[in-house]
Formats: structure tokens, sequence, C-alpha cells
């Protein structure tokens, strides 16, 4: 499996701050836990691989991000967790769309169609952060430049891209995120608008051998780039067989007993990474004893 990672940069005097990613690890092990389609896995991959950057966008060590799609197009919606060290896990409502390619290349767009982005940071308040915005394209990487603009009033430009195998494995998956802080100057701004334009996509880069570093220094060299962190990248779950108890003896004694009195083994599957968990009788039963009785 390859190592992947983020890296934190700035430039044009701190001006710019920039991101960059390369997630084909991420993309592989959600394809595998979810078996997902060639379209399903990059629509995934690239809201994975977006998610990691804005979750290395956030200071504590207990911050998490939630980037939700909910959507009107076969794919049913996505949704994907970030921490601030570089975990990220996520998964499709519909993990087997199948559509025809759109020139050339997988159709994201309309698997997503129409929607909502929804990005809810849990910064440890009282209150979470919601930002709300309607979808541009479906296609991902403009729906959360959109939304960086619209919702968090930051100027910047998302790269992203996944691209498959033959053998629908994933090939490469990345991108960047580079964003302008509100004293950058109009000269740099136009320079780098017209470098960004440059950009044939992601996968491209990645296909020549760009390494995260060498995106942004493709990008970013001309205006005093600076390298200030790595960040060790993957999908990463955090559930567990104790959690998963605590959420059976949370639904309190009826239903707990309805399950002993079926007579068979519970299975409970986590929606993020596809993880099953068996829960025999037996244990069912010890669930039973610590649980509230249900009014």
């Amino acid at each position: 499996m390859s190592q992947d990672y983020i890296i934190r940069a700035t430039a044009a005097n701190s001006a710019i701050r920039a991101f960059a990613i390369t997630s084909k690890g991420i993309a592989e092990e959600a394809r595998v836990r979810h078996k997902t389609s060639p379209v399903v896995t990059a629509a995934l991959g690239r809201l994975l691989s977006g998610a990691a950057m804005m979750g290395a966008m956030m200071k504590g060590d207990r911050d998490l991000l939630t980037v939700q799609i909910k959507s009107g197009g076969p794919i049913g919606g996505l949704t994907v967790t970030a921490d601030s060290h570089g975990h990220v896990r996520g998964y499709a409502q519909v993990p087997d769309v199948m559509l025809p390619p759109k020139n050339s290349k997988l159709d994201v767009g309309s698997a997503v169609g129409p929607g909502i982005l929804n990005v809810i940071k849990d910064l440890g308040m009282k209150e979470p952060y919601v930002g709300q915005t309607v979808l541009q394209t479906g296609e991902i990487a403009e729906d959360l430049t959109y939304y960086f603009a619209a919702s968090e009033q930051v100027p910047s430009s998302v790269g992203l891209g996944v691209l498959m195998n033959k053998d629908n494995t994933v090939r490469q998956a990345g991108g960047f995120i580079i964003q302008l802080l509100p004293f950058t100057e109009e000269n740099v701004i136009d320079a780098l608008e017209k470098k960004i334009a440059d950009i044939s996509s992601v996968t491209e880069l990645l296909e020549q051998g760009h390494t995260p570093e060498s995106m942004l220094e493709y990008i970013l060299g001309d205006f005093g780039l600076d390298i200030t962190e790595k960040i060790p990248a993957s999908f990463q779950c955090n559930c567990s067989r104790g959690r998963i108890r605590k959420m059976l003896i949370s639904l309190g004694s009826k239903d707990l007993q309805e399950m002993i009195d079926d007579g068979e083994p519970v299975e409970i599957k986590c929606d993020m990474c596809s993880s099953a968990y068996t829960f025999e009788i037996n244990e069912i039963k010890e669930c039973l004893a610590g649980a509230q009785p249900q009014l």
C-alpha cells in the first residue's frame, strides 16, 4: 500500500497557504472496504482527499470535521469525516453506481447530481460550526472551491483527482487546496490565477510523477514556497467492538429482549468502514443486563 501524506505550506510571504495530498492508498482502501464501482471510487476518493486536507487545517487534537453531500444523483450521498492528524474515513450511500463515461472520463458529476454540501466542524466549542452550500457541479473540487468562497469567505482553488487502472483498482489519487489570505496583493492573485488555469488536471500531474511537494512547487514555486509540515495520512476508522456494544446497550431493554427472543446472532456493520461485528446471544444478554428499561 502506498504511503499517503499531506503537505502544508505557505507562499508569497504567508499571503498564500496551501495543502497537497497523495491519497492513492486512502482511495484504494475505501474501494476495497466498500466494494465501490469506478465512478463511486472516484467521487469518494476525491471527497476523502479534500476532507483530509481540510482536517489538517484544524488546530486541536480532538477537532473533528464532517463533510456530507446529500445529492439527487444515483450515488444518493457521500459522508466523510477527518481529524487534524491525517486520519479520514467515509462511505457512499449507493456504492455500486455504474454510468457511461463522459468525454472519456468517469462521470462523477452525473453520479453525484444536484444537491447540498454540508461541512460540520466540531472544534470543542458548545456548538459545532456548520456551513452549507448548494452543489455547483457534483465534481467535488469545484463544489469545495465554492464552499470556501461562499461559506468561509476564503478565496480558494481546489484540485482533486482519482485515476483508475483497467482492473478498477486505484492508479493515482491526490489533490491540492490553495487559499488566499486577506492581504494578498493583486499582482500575486493575477499571476496565481494564470498558473492554476494552465494545470490540465491533478491526475495528469500525478501521472507525470509529481509528489505533493513538487505539485506545490509547480504551482507556487514562483511565489517563494515554504513547506512547513508533512503529515502522514490514512483511511482510519474509530469504530470498535466496545463502541458497538455501547450502541447496543443504548437501544434499551425492549429491543435487546426482542433480539434475544429471535435466537440468532446479530451482525452490525459500521457504515464508515464496512467492518462487521457479530454479537452472540449470550453477549446480547450481557448488554441487556446493562441497559435501561424503556418507558
